[in-house]
């Protein structure tokens, strides 16, 4: 490789690294003809994670979708944030995601009286006296999500699973394909917001 195009790519590459914006002379030289007849590198931008990762066996059954508040995001966003702490793909995130969708449709919710479900608390619904943390602990998004995350781990191929297996195996629901219905938002969820 000559250096005129090492120092392009590298130049290229590390505009894109640094989340810079393609503009000004690496555009117009982006834009040149081939004249050399040597091959030019082009930098793309992943936008989105690959959908076959995000959902790779489709999704089962009917698919439920909710409008999420700013709240809601803020929470989708802190469970994307602790999976990549945690070096879990996007896939685990789907998981997470779609789970805090049935189990509290990624409201950090507390004690709801005498509508909670013994002292289940938080974005996955996760219990103090099951082990889960303190109520404190609980509600911490970034501890609930690597809570739920370090039992996802300990299941045998939960890569592979249908996210209601995978989460009903974490969880012990009452209602094990309950999950399936959010598999789809969790994906949209994680596509959008995975690189921001």
């Amino acid at each position: 490789m000559n250096t005129m195009l090492r120092k392009s790519v590298l130049g290229i590459a590390g505009l894109a690294f640094t989340g810079g914006v393609f503009a000004g002379p690496v555009a117009a030289h982006a834009a040149e003809p081939v004249t050399s007849g040597k091959p030019v590198a082009v930098a793309v931008q992943a936008d989105k994670p690959d959908t076959a990762k995000l959902i790779p066996h489709g999704v089962q059954g009917a698919q439920s979708k909710i409008t999420l508040n700013d709240e809601q995001t803020a929470n989708a966003k802190a469970i994307i944030a602790a999976t990549k702490k945690a070096g879990l793909p996007e896939r685990a995130a789907v998981i997470s995601i779609g789970t805090s969708l049935q189990e509290s449709k990624l409201e950090n919710l507390g004690h709801l009286g005498d509508r909670n479900d013994h002292d289940s608390l938080g974005l996955f619904q996760q219990r103090p006296s099951s082990g889960w943390g303190t109520p404190e602990q609980i509600t911490d998004p970034e501890y609930s999500t690597l809570a739920f995350e370090k039992g996802l781990k300990q299941v045998d191929g939960w890569q592979d699973m249908p996210l209601t297996e995978a989460a009903q195996t974490v969880q012990v629901s009452a209602y094990p394909d309950a999950y399936a219905q959010w598999e789809q938002q969790a994906a949209d969820i994680v596509a959008q917001h995975w690189n921001s």
